[in-house]
């Protein structure tokens, strides 16, 4: 199972005093040499982190593939294709988010999400959808012609937090009024799901990526998943690395995800 390293967040840090540090064009060869098989951006339509200039010197000096996530905004895909990297995902945004809530709702705008697409494959740019792990979506991934999809992780990422810390007990509390039973039965539901999701894509001929939310507590339970081929990862990686370094906050979820 490959993973991709979203450095967005070292941008992040930087944008929060405006200057030129810490650059994530540096991250991109520690990246490498600890193991990872892909950097992942996002270029937001607001540029609140990760903005042109990067994108461009990452595609430019990264020896890992590069895999740019996006809105389907007419100027931001107008600004990728120019760049060319090896892979884009789109995904839903909303400019009032603090993160990306949910997988892409490929009925509500198909025909923008198809003219993105062909405009993509166009210009040889490899494309994944961001999605939630339902059938309907994956089916009509492989109608709009994707190569890949991203099985949008975050309702287990927020079962297991729940369930397994304290953090239903702080200010940022996920569910109300919901007994431990109950989410470990949420949770199993969750895993099923993503696991028969991942299967069905698989067989239609869809790669099968995993992300969102996923940090060295809960990921163990994804990469069982042998159908997902890449986990896409950036919060928690990044958060580690202020502790233990990015090389070795990389080399550790490597070996959580190499040991199933």
């Amino acid at each position: 199972m490959k993973l991709g390293v979203n450095i967005d967040h070292i941008a992040t840090l930087r944008e929060a005093r405006a200057i030129n540090e810490p650059d994530p064009l540096m991250a991109l060869n520690i990246c490498k040499n600890a193991g990872a098989e892909q950097i992942t951006i996002h270029l937001r339509e607001d540029r609140r982190h990760i903005d042109d200039f990067d994108v461009r010197r990452i595609i430019e000096s990264s020896f890992l593939p590069v895999n740019v996530e996006c809105s389907i905004n007419e100027n931001i895909v107008n600004i990728i294709s120019d760049l060319k990297p090896h892979r884009v995902t789109i995904v839903p945004e909303n400019r009032d988010e603090v993160t990306t809530e949910g997988g892409l709702d490929l009925f509500k705008n198909s025909d923008k999400i198809k003219k993105a697409i062909d405009t993509f494959l166009d210009n040889d740019i490899a494309v994944s959808l961001f999605i939630d792990p339902e059938i309907s979506q994956i089916e009509e991934s492989k109608k709009l012609n994707a190569d890949m999809i991203e099985l949008h992780t975050g309702k287990y990422a927020n079962l297991f937090l729940a369930l397994n810390t304290n953090l239903n007990h702080t200010k940022h509390k996920l569910f109300e009024n919901i007994d431990r039973k109950t989410l470990s039965k949420m949770l199993e539901d969750e895993i099923k799901i993503i696991k028969d999701s991942s299967v069905f894509a698989k067989d239609i001929g869809l790669e099968v990526a995993a992300g969102h939310g996923l940090n060295y507590q809960n990921v163990t339970e994804i990469a069982k998943i042998k159908e997902i081929v890449e986990l896409n990862i950036g919060h928690s990686i990044i958060a580690n690395s202020i502790f233990m370094g990015l090389e070795n906050a990389i080399k550790e979820m490597k070996n959580l995800i190499n040991l199933v």
